[in-house]
């Protein structure tokens, strides 16, 4: 029913110029428009919109991931504009803050200025099941 549809990741900013600072010019993602006072950014062919509520609540869970070829280059770059990677307890973080799965997947995380959670992940292989 779906299947042809395009998809819309949406996720919740209370304060959109600091939105618009972080997914526009620290995580680069190209800034479509603003609709219905959301940003608008393509990803990919899908289109994530940052939507402006009264009040926002960071999830303890990733509510947005980005699958990258090179996380190293990536955790670097955002190292370098500022932005700290999250550290789990009891997880086998790296140096970097970059866990490796047993499969050799590899994710890191990171907040936007809401505390919202994001991740990248560097995926081995793609298991179809």
């Amino acid at each position: 029913m779906l299947a042809g549809a395009k998809l819309q990741t949406i996720i919740w900013t209370s304060d959109v110029d600091k939105a618009e600072q972080f997914y526009t010019h620290i995580l680069e993602l190209p800034f479509i428009g603003i609709s219905h006072g959301a940003l608008v950014y393509s990803v990919n062919g899908g289109d994530l919109r940052v939507s402006p509520v009264p009040h926002t609540e960071p999830s303890p869970h990733t509510v947005v991931g980005f699958s990258v070829t090179d996380i190293r280059g990536i955790v670097n770059q955002l190292n370098s504009r500022g932005v700290e990677i999250e550290r789990f307890a009891n997880f086998p973080h790296d140096k970097n803050g970059i866990l490796k799965l047993p499969a050799g997947d590899q994710v890191a995380w990171f907040r936007d200025p809401d505390g919202n959670l994001l991740s990248v992940v560097e995926y081995t292989r793609v298991e179809m099941t």
